[in-house]
């Protein structure tokens, strides 16, 4: 004999999961959105003399092609590196060149090595994010000195330690992207 249905056996906190959908705006829109929104959170946190907040967007912008690394197409650095520079204080085309580098870099090592793990691209996204506050120093055009370079290491190591908590953030981010909420016909 066949057992009795149980209507609560498929469902999930929208209701049927049978007739829901993921909302095409919303799953092409948060990517860009987020690290657009974090691009201007620094620009909130001025400092007198050295900047004090890590490069948020670049950060984010790193934790999205990092854990999602098809979602975002190679020439996305541009446009998202030029929004970037008209928060960031750099001179304009830094954020549009270091950015777009980056891309370039990172699907070269994703071609290369295709299976990471999570220490792997902590590791990636801190040599990363080394290599851009050092690179935007010396485009900056700032006379590079010994105490300069010191007095950017705290930023740094609040970009290195942060980013676990920003693919945390990118990983629920990237679940409310892809959540079905949309109901079919």
């Amino acid at each position: 004999m066949i057992e009795r249905y149980a209507p609560t056996a498929r469902s999930d906190r929208y209701g049927s999961r049978i007739n829901r959908d993921r909302d095409p705006v919303r799953a092409n829109l948060v990517p860009y959105v987020s690290i657009m929104l974090a691009s201007i959170l620094p620009f909130l946190a001025l400092a007198d003399v050295m900047p004090v907040a890590p490069p948020l967007g670049f950060l984010v912008f790193l934790a999205w092609r990092i854990m999602r690394p098809g979602l975002l197409p190679i020439w996305v650095g541009a446009p998202l590196g030029a929004f970037d520079d008209l928060f960031s204080g750099q001179p304009f085309g830094s954020a549009v060149l270091l950015w777009s580098v980056t891309m370039i870099i990172l699907e070269m090592i994703e071609s290369r090595f295709p299976w990471r793990g999570f220490w792997q691209d902590w590791f990636t996204a801190s040599l990363a994010v080394t290599a851009y506050i050092a690179v935007a120093m010396v485009v900056s055009g700032a006379s590079l000195t010994v105490p300069m370079a010191l007095a950017a290491l705290p930023q740094l190591a609040v970009a290195v330690l942060l980013y676990p908590f920003l693919a945390q953030v990118v990983a629920r981010l990237d679940r409310f992207r892809l959540a079905r909420s949309r109901r079919i016909g």
